[in-house]
């Protein structure tokens, strides 16, 4: 193997990131690891494999070679260009890939070791989450290490990078066997709690429920929601009242009607911190602390407001054919819907028992940890275990889960000592049950979208839920026959992809070796021995974004309860393992000033020590290739710093496009969609002499001009193209390290300064030098590469700084809403004020920004100088304002008395700005709604602006072209 490898020379990141894409982009056909179990990070399978193997192939391998390798087997990218003419157009192209999904097709192993990579290559992943980079690992052939701390990771890392491989064929039968028994006990036990009161006619599938709340002044019960919708075509909820004797009864409650039209539906009860008591006599506001000290007191209640059935109908079809299909309704609640006495008594009977064995989970909710700190969460309202975030019937549901599931477990035990294949489909059981408990809880809610269920972990927190949906778990094709059914899918899925190599085999050694799988830290996977490791490849914890631990105790409490009795080496602890887990988590430091910056001292030195340990396992010619996904600069200047402390230095870096699509101009967030492919080398420790970071800059800059326009070209925009821009801006600069200014630099203003300070705590050093400092000058670089580009001239000076931000943050976040911070840095770059630009054009909601079209800043009075005399951005704003209120031809005329229709600075803004509004229908055929369609009315005036006054002196938008060429 030469020493170079492939990912340090090239790699055909565009037709990576589309194939990435794809394999995301059909939910209902996602990779068997996706489904298996929740995992709140996952790299695509397509992109983890091409990261494992172009870490081991030489350099000198072809990029057809490369790509037959890891199976994408067309050509992705014209691919995609006939998918964005068929959205124009309308048209619709049946398949036009041509060749299967590159995840789905089993890489050629001995071709791969034909390619001059070892047989007995060696790939670790040290925090391995939800597995893609270990599974692709083993489908590549390698011997796999897959390790991560949390137990809830290293089971689902178990069923998906051992079992299936060490076990084979037999499991899909046994589990199969086991399941179906699981499901006539459950079934048994629970039958009376399910009714199906309308007989054959329909069948019930969810209940829609509201928590419930004492009117402090009236006693009666008032059902809170924020909303009472059903469907967005206006079917929903309207409460009719029973006011029983008047205020003071406690009987007081209301009962439902579904309703058709949005008008007819009743107003949400709940809004900001009041709720609303909806009794006619009375109406009056309680302030929601009101109801969580009902709550704390004694729990809020519950009530049953819609039911959702299968009907059968009589359909006719366009040939005048009749025939019955079952059709999704609702009704309002009847007589026998609401079994609480029935459950309640069952569980008063029960409980004792499951108590006195430990069936229910009480551990105590760990409020004190990141995710339940903040905002309104289940414990503010009387949840204090863990067995309270479900209703009395979703407890019952999954208590009777576990107890059959331990009956089973011992019947089997009865036998004797369970065999592997036992352990591994009580495993996949466990995993099962899990499914159930996630879409069970009243973190579920009732999804307007897709009109079904959504699970409990929408976002990655416990917002408290005012209205919840129940599955009725023993429907046909729902509740434990749907976790059973997509179980054992998932198992299948997982053995052919896993499997299916027998064809290419000419011998048995090529035959695919199990993942060692382990739960230990990162920072000490002392079972791997010193220098055996060919690479690593790893996605590690984002800082602050996830607290995978505390998200991961949901399941946990349930998990030790089931697979703890099979493996019961990984659940040894009342909770997971909160205190060594390497994330950003200002929790473990509640009450000390300056919590944030001593987390993300603490996740820096952690990832330093997961790094340092990779480097002890690593070969001296190992690479470790590190694959993050940040929007945050802070994050980028943790990480890297992490990996200079473990003496590695960045030897290239990839922008690949990993994450959900969205089209130009239609994001609803400014989020990044690229996963960045940084490769590290190990540095000796012994440090040389220091360089000097003004050496270094200019050099730093040379790397990012280089490489911006070949991440261009592959597709990377956006936000997208400053964060590709991070990688060569680390390389550069991690090669000098350590760095030092020559000359001091001058202390910036607090305000300037504030998010160094709660990253680093540092004390101010004006010799300092930190990878901020390269990725400010990567932001400087692509600013004045899109600059030219947007206006077609050269230098920075054609656009003041106001106009140059509001230009690039159009261009880089797609959206008028972004992050603050990134706000900071932007301007930063532009060398604009952010605080001078806040209330003039834009404004500060919470943690983001917000940019204003013309007319908003019209009705807040901060149009500013007509004249553009404190920027372009204010005349192009007044003229595109008189377009939208008067007319085409005042515009003009206030333009040329201006003494603006010479001005290269207000021509250069214009024709800027052009190319980074959303484009009107008028003249592109889109449309756009709320914030955007602001904008897109700016870009609508400016348009007919310039075809009036300026067509001469500005070409057409080539975006505009663009959008002409993908409808046509």
């Amino acid at each position: 193997m030469s020493e170079a490898r492939l990912i340090e020379r090239w790699l055909p990141i565009a037709a990576i990131g589309e194939e990435s894409v794809r394999e995301r982009r059909a939910l209902s056909a996602l990779p068997a690891p996706y489904y298996l179990h929740v995992w709140w990070a996952r790299r695509p399978l397509i992109a983890s494999r091409a990261a494992v193997l172009a870490s081991l192939l030489p350099a000198s391998t072809s990029e057809k070679d490369f790509l037959r390798l890891i199976r994408i087997d067309g050509d992705p990218i014209v691919a995609r260009k006939q998918i964005d003419k068929a959205k124009k157009t309308g048209i619709r192209v049946d398949d036009p890939y041509g060749y299967p999904r590159a995840f789905s097709c089993a890489p050629d192993v001995e071709d791969v070791f034909n390619k001059a990579v070892s047989k007995d290559a060696k790939v670790l992943d040290p925090t391995a989450g939800g597995g893609s980079i270990p599974f692709e690992s083993l489908r590549l052939g390698f011997r796999t290490y897959a390790n991560d701390l949390n137990s809830v990771a290293a089971t689902v890392l178990a069923a998906t990078v051992d079992y299936p491989v060490r076990l084979g064929n037999e499991l899909t039968g046994a589990f199969q066997a086991l399941a179906k028994r699981f499901i006539n006990l459950t079934a048994a036990e629970l039958r009376p709690v399910f009714p199906q009161v309308g007989g054959d006619a329909e069948v019930v599938t969810s209940y829609v429920w509201a928590r419930g709340g004492r009117c402090p002044y009236c006693s009666g019960e008032i059902p809170i929601a924020p909303n009472w919708k059903l469907e967005p075509s206006g079917i929903g909820m309207r409460l009719v009242p029973e006011c029983a004797g008047g205020p003071g009864d406690a009987s007081r409650k209301c009962n439902f009607e579904i309703v058709h039209e949005a008008g007819d539906q009743s107003p949400g009860t709940v809004a900001g911190t009041s709720v609303v008591c909806p009794f006619p006599d009375c109406k009056r506001i309680v302030d929601l602390s009101a109801i969580k000290e009902q709550g704390e007191a004694s729990g809020l209640s519950e009530v049953l407001c819609a039911v959702v059935v299968k009907k059968q109908v009589l359909k006719t079809s366009k040939a005048g054919k009749e025939k019955t299909a079952w059709q999704r309704q609702y009704r309002a609640p009847q007589r026998g819907d609401d079994v609480s006495e029935l459950v309640e008594s069952i569980l008063l009977e029960k409980m004792p028992l499951w108590e006195a064995e430990d069936i229910i989970p009480n551990e105590l909710l760990p409020i004190d940890t990141e995710s339940w700190s903040h905002g309104n969460t289940p414990h503010q309202y009387g949840a204090k275990k863990f067995s309270d975030l479900f209703s009395r019937r979703q407890l019952l549901v999954h208590g009777v889960s576990v107890e059959c599931f331990q009956k089973l477990l011992k019947d089997a035990e009865a036998d004797g000592p369970l065999s592997e294949l036992q352990k591994a489909t009580f495993v996949y059981l466990a995993l099962a049950i899990d499914k159930l408990v996630d879409w069970n809880s009243l973190q579920c809610t009732w999804d307007l979208d897709k009109l079904r269920m959504a699970h409990t972990f929408q976002v990655h927190a416990f917002p408290i839920r005012w209205s919840f949906a129940e599955m009725d778990v023993l429907a046909k094709d729902l509740g434990y026959q749907w976790v059973v059914r997509q179980t054992s899918r998932c198992i299948a899925e997982l053995l052919k992809l896993t499997n299916n190599h027998d064809s290419l085999f000419s011998n048995e050694s090529a035959r695919l070796t199990p993942a060692t799988v382990s739960s230990k830290s990162g920072e000490a996977v002392t079972h791997i021995a010193d220098g055996s490791i060919d690479a690593v490849v790893v996605d590690p914890p984002y800082g602050a974004n996830v607290m995978y631990a505390e998200l991961s105790d949901f399941f946990y409490v349930w998990l030790k309860r089931t697979a703890g009795l099979v493996v019961p080496d990984l659940f040894t602890r009342q909770l997971t393992d909160k205190d060594a887990e390497a994330v950003a988590n200002k929790a473990r430091f509640k009450g000390k000033k300056g919590a944030a910056a001593f987390a993300n001292r603490e996740y820096q030195e952690r990832m330093a020590a997961i790094f340092e340990e990779c480097r002890r396992v690593l070969k001296t010619d190992g690479i470790m290739t590190v694959m993050f996904t940040h929007k945050d600069a802070g994050a980028w200047d943790a990480l890297t710093k992490s990996l200079m402390s473990a003496h590695f230095f960045v030897t290239a870096s990839w922008p690949v496009n990993t994450e959900a699509e969205a089209s130009t101009h239609i994001k609803n967030k400014a989020a990044a969609n690229s996963t960045i492919f940084l490769v590290c080398r190990p540095r000796p420790k012994a440090g040389g002499d220091v360089t000097y970071w003004e050496d270094v800059e200019p050099l730093v800059s040379k790397a990012v001009r280089s490489r911006v326009p070949q991440f261009q070209e592959a597709g990377i925009v956006g936000v997208d193209l400053y964060l590709a821009c991070f990688g060569p801006a680390l390389e550069e600069f991690s090669k000098h390290w350590p760095l030092l200014r020559g000359t001091p630099r001058p202390e910036p203003v607090a305000k300037r300064r504030r998010k160094q300070a709660e990253l680093f705590e540092e004390e101010f050093d004006p010799y300092a030098v930190t990878p901020e400092d390269a990725l400010e000058a990567a932001r400087r670089e692509v600013k004045t590469w899109r600059l030219n580009q947007l206006m077609h001239v050269r230098g920075k000076s054609d656009l003041d700084t106001a106009t140059s931000f509001f230009v690039l943050a159009w261009d880089a976040f797609k959206s008028p809403t972004f992050a603050y911070d990134e706000a900071l840095r932007l301007a930063r770059a532009v060398g604009a004020d952010l605080e001078h630009l806040i209330g003039r054009i834009c404004e500060k909601k919470g943690s983001d920004i917000k940019l204003w079209d013309s007319a908003t800043r019209s009705s807040k009075g901060a149009l500013g100088a007509s004249d553009g005399a404190r920027g372009m951005i204010d005349a192009l704003h007044y003229a595109a304002h008189l377009v939208r209120t008067k007319s085409v031809a005042v515009a003009r005329d206030y333009i040329v008395s201006a003494s603006l229709a010479d001005d290269p600075m207000f021509l250069n803004a214009l024709e800027a700005t052009l190319e980074i509004l959303p484009p009107s229908k008028t003249f592109a055929k889109v449309d756009f709604s709320g914030d955007l369609k602001l904008a897109s009315d700016d870009f609508d005036a400016l348009e007919k602006l310039r075809r009036l006054a300026f067509a001469d002196a500005i070409d057409e938008p080539k975006q505009l072209k663009l959008w002409a060429e993908e409808a046509a």
